[in-house]
């Protein structure tokens, strides 16, 4: 009498993992990045015990579907991001951000290509890819140390540099990764390869993804608010315009060859310029907020769902990396990053630890093993899936308690004027 169809079967599950992992955090803290490392717990099992399941999607076996989907996660997430910043702060406000990005963040990738050649014996371009590939901080399940949305104040030095971090170094990862897939390519590290990564992959891809995002968040803020001026479109209702305007300033930077997810953060940062106490900015990011939430509870679930598959692949070596990452290679380095910054010690510690890892690491492992053969993909993603989980459980729990210590307000402060 009943017929139980596979995907209905995934449908229900999946729903109420994502329902659980949201609901069981509230009877501690109530905060929504507790509820991540519960959501890839909920897919793991779900996958592993409901009868009728499908099979989860394999990441090694077909990454494309991964890519996507995170793809659009991020960039949409970073979008959000730009939005969220109400000041356009001093040249001094921002230091600590370019301290991260500029200093930091190549050295952790560094750090990480060593570890792995140490401890797994990965190759030159294996360890630089994989540096790059876990050096994007997340700028979805970072939300808990963030500033609050559009209008609502609360931009404390530390939620302001994890902000701009978050916004700003999924991008400025990308030309590591394209380092790692270049040396991989070419079967070893040349002056030529390198002066030409230099050119393409840095110097011309990163101005083009400013300049886009600038161009395009500029071009948006007219169409919204001032063409034509009795009638535009920030009158409407609609916060679809935030998905429309992510995706036509990442296409357009993309197809010329400029880094997107660049263009994503600061198309929304440009934008939120433009009339910046109007209530619209507000519907925008809510609209983007709601939809990056619902993108990061599918794929985290996916992500529970993959572990069984991926679980044979996983070692001591593996975790050693996850774990020499978040407990010592960022803080550290971040740490000697921030010196001399204005940020005092307490908030150096904070920021130097929460930087947290999530969809970005999973978009550039599929990105990467869609574009070449990866040498031990499996014991990639195993070593991805495991660092993400041990950075929801680790930062997700404690991230949202800590900088409201050091900062002494809360996640959302009481709505304060603007700043253009």
């Amino acid at each position: 009498m009943f017929k139980f169809e596979a995907y209905h079967v995934l449908l229900a599950a999946m729903g109420a993992a994502i329902i659980l992992a949201y609901w069981l955090p509230r009877f501690i803290s109530g905060r929504e990045p507790a509820a991540s490392a519960l959501l890839i717990g909920a897919g793991f099992l779900a996958f592993s015990w409901i009868p009728g399941m499908p099979a989860a999607l394999d990441p090694t076996e077909v990454p494309r579907p991964w890519e996507l989907v995170s793809e659009l996660c991020v960039i949409v997430g970073l979008f959000g991001t730009g939005l969220r910043i109400d000041r356009l702060a001093k040249r001094s406000r921002w230091t600590p951000t370019l301290r991260l990005l500029l200093v930091a963040m190549p050295l952790c990738i560094g750090a990480v290509a060593l570890l792995g050649s140490l401890t797994a014996g990965m190759t030159l371009a294996g360890g630089i890819l994989l540096g790059a590939i876990l050096a994007p901080t997340d700028p979805v399940l970072a939300g808990d140390v963030q500033v609050g949305p559009p209008l609502e104040g609360g931009e404390h030095p530390v939620r302001y540099t994890l902000t701009t971090e978050a916004g700003l170094n999924d991008g400025l990862a990308f030309p590591f990764v394209h380092l790692g897939i270049a040396i991989a390519t070419a079967g070893g590290l040349s002056l030529g390869l390198v002066g030409e990564w230099v050119a393409r992959d840095v110097l011309y891809r990163v101005a083009m993804g400013i300049g886009s995002g600038i161009a395009v968040g500029w071009l948006l803020g007219r169409l919204l608010f001032d063409w034509p001026r009795e009638n535009a479109l920030s009158k409407t209702q609609s916060g679809v315009i935030a998905l429309a305007g992510v995706l036509f300033a990442y296409g357009v930077t993309e197809l010329l060859e400029g880094y997107g997810f660049i263009a994503a953060f600061v198309s929304g940062f440009t934008l939120r310029r433009s009339e910046a106490h109007h209530e619209f900015h507000k519907r925008l990011h809510d609209f983007s907020e709601s939809l990056e939430h619902a993108l990061t509870a599918v794929i985290l679930v996916g992500l529970g769902a993959a572990i069984p598959a991926l679980w044979p692949y996983f070692d001591w070596s593996h975790a050693m990396i996850g774990l020499g990452l978040v407990f010592v290679v960022r803080p550290l380095i971040a740490w000697g990053s921030l010196a001399s910054t204005t940020l005092k010690t307490r908030e150096r510690i904070v920021v130097a630890f929460y930087g947290v890892r999530g969809i970005g690491s999973i978009y550039y492992l599929a990105y990467a093993g869609h574009h070449i053969e990866l040498v031990d993909e499996p014991e990639l993603w195993a070593t991805i899936a495991f660092t993400i989980l041990l950075s929801t459980v680790v930062h997700g729990l404690t991230a949202g308690l800590a900088v409201e210590r050091v900062t002494g307000e809360a996640q959302f402060s009481p709505p304060v004027e603007a700043a253009a």
